[in-house]
């Protein structure tokens, strides 16, 4: 392949901006294309060749390994024994999903430990690089309002949501030998679950959070099939949309009678001091009725209710996507003459409050956070040792037991069962109030 094949490809994918025509054109004419072997050295030993023969001076480089988890190995061997820069750094960007399970995730993390010292290796979770993610430190230790009542006191349970309004797509058998927990649940839901519940770090230095994070995740417990609902789509007959006629097992891609989860729902629990009794909700899944992923901090009911029962709990919403936002359930006065209470919210939209505004995407943030050499945003070896802790139990039972998923139709919410389970662990639902975006004008 040439790089004017490999630029016809993206066509459609990658454009420039208004006034930025050239930028886009530099970066083109900065690109070279070497093809080779993932476990031939001598395929390597060229792949060097070439980048010395456009290197100046002092030389960095930063491999980003976009590749099938099969060939991490061969590769990164080769990498090591042919591609470090002779004068700069190297560092390497890993792609999930690391590992399957506990053994195979330490594994790998052994065999790049081998290879690589902890600073040269990003486990990139582009998850991590979302806006509202990255701003719940600042939410959590930067506003007094927050702080006091982030606790057991006052919260009553805290659910974590991805939704998808689409199916596999026809790459059902890729999502096949993962399923949605490892796919989605392990790894991005759990970070936020870690930013949502760990303790303040001593500096937001890097491996400070990190530490932090690693201690919410020694207190969670390893997950069983009891604390869970796992469901499958199947087709919506009545549909326009052709996609949604088609349920998971009618993508010619996935293995007859499959079993695989497209939705799961978990509650996870932390006993430390803080989080003693409060329920952690994850919920992701695939072909639901909105694209969605956020936070949501329900509070207790008021003690003392004076209002005759018209009160409804407070949440806390943070908002990752889309329309990203932090907004506030509260009960006030309804306008006018009457006494009554009504649910509004505080709001910040922030297509609204910044207008002008740029958020770069997070894969732009992370890529941006090797060059200059940051790790927050990453993945740590002992991070992910302890995630796998948990779910390698859960992900073994569902593997060996096949249990059968509870059906759900294409564009609903999911199980009616994930509901229920909200519900036994201190969740209220009413129904009574969508929260909708403010127009952006």
């Amino acid at each position: 392949m040439t790089v004017s094949q490999l630029r016809e490809k993206c066509v459609g994918t990658v454009k420039a901006k208004e006034g930025e025509e050239e930028l886009l054109e530099q970066f083109w004419a900065a690109n070279h294309y070497v093809a080779g072997s993932y476990d031939t050295q001598g395929d390597f030993e060229r792949l060097n060749q070439d980048m010395v023969a456009v290197e100046k001076g002092i030389a960095n480089r930063l491999f980003y390994l976009a590749l099938p988890p099969s060939v991490f190995k061969p590769v990164t061997s080769m990498l090591k024994a042919a591609c470090m820069s002779p004068s700069g750094w190297t560092r390497v960007i890993v792609e999930k999903p690391f590992g399957k399970d506990s053994a195979s995730s330490a594994d790998l993390s052994e065999h790049l430990q081998k290879l690589f010292t902890e600073e040269q290796l990003y486990r990139i979770d582009h998850y991590l690089g979302k806006e509202m993610v990255q701003n719940l430190i600042s939410l959590r230790f930067g506003n007094m309002i927050f702080g006091p009542t982030w606790n057991r006191d006052s919260i009553a349970s805290v659910t974590i949501t991805f939704k998808e309004p689409f199916g596999t797509q026809g790459r059902g058998g890729y999502f096949d030998e993962f399923g949605i927990i490892r796919d989605v649940m392990q790894n991005h839901l759990l970070q936020i679950l870690c930013l949502a519940a760990m303790e303040k770090p001593v500096t937001t230095s890097p491996d400070d959070i990190r530490n932090e994070k690693v201690k919410v995740l020694k207190a969670i417990p390893s997950l069983s099939l009891s604390s869970c609902v796992l469901g499958q789509y199947s087709g919506d007959p009545d549909s326009d949309d052709p996609d949604a006629r088609l349920g998971y097992l009618e993508d010619p891609t996935v293995p007859e009678g499959s079993s695989c989860p497209t939705f799961a729902a978990a509650v996870l629990k932390i006993n430390n001091e803080r989080w003693d009794g409060v329920p952690f909700m994850l919920k992701c899944g695939k072909a639901l009725d909105e694209r969605k992923a956020e936070v949501r901090i329900q509070y207790k009911d008021v003690p003392g209710d004076i209002f005759n029962g018209g009160t409804v709990r407070n949440e806390l919403v943070i908002r990752v996507q889309p329309d990203e936002s932090v907004y506030v359930k509260v009960m006030t006065k309804t306008p006018g003459m009457s006494f009554n209470l009504q649910e509004t919210e505080l709001d910040l939209t922030y297509k609204s409050r910044y207008k002008d505004a740029r958020l770069p995407e997070a894969y732009e943030r992370l890529i941006l956070d090797c060059f200059v050499g940051s790790q927050m945003h990453f993945v740590r070896s002992d991070e992910l040792a302890e995630a796998w802790r948990i779910f390698t139990p859960l992900l073994h039972t569902i593997e060996q037991d096949k249990p059968q998923p509870i059906k759900y139709k294409y564009g609903s919410r999911g199980p009616p069962e994930a509901d229920t389970m909200a519900m036994q662990n201190n969740f209220v639902y009413t129904g009574k109030y969508n929260w909708t975006a403010p127009v952006h004008t």
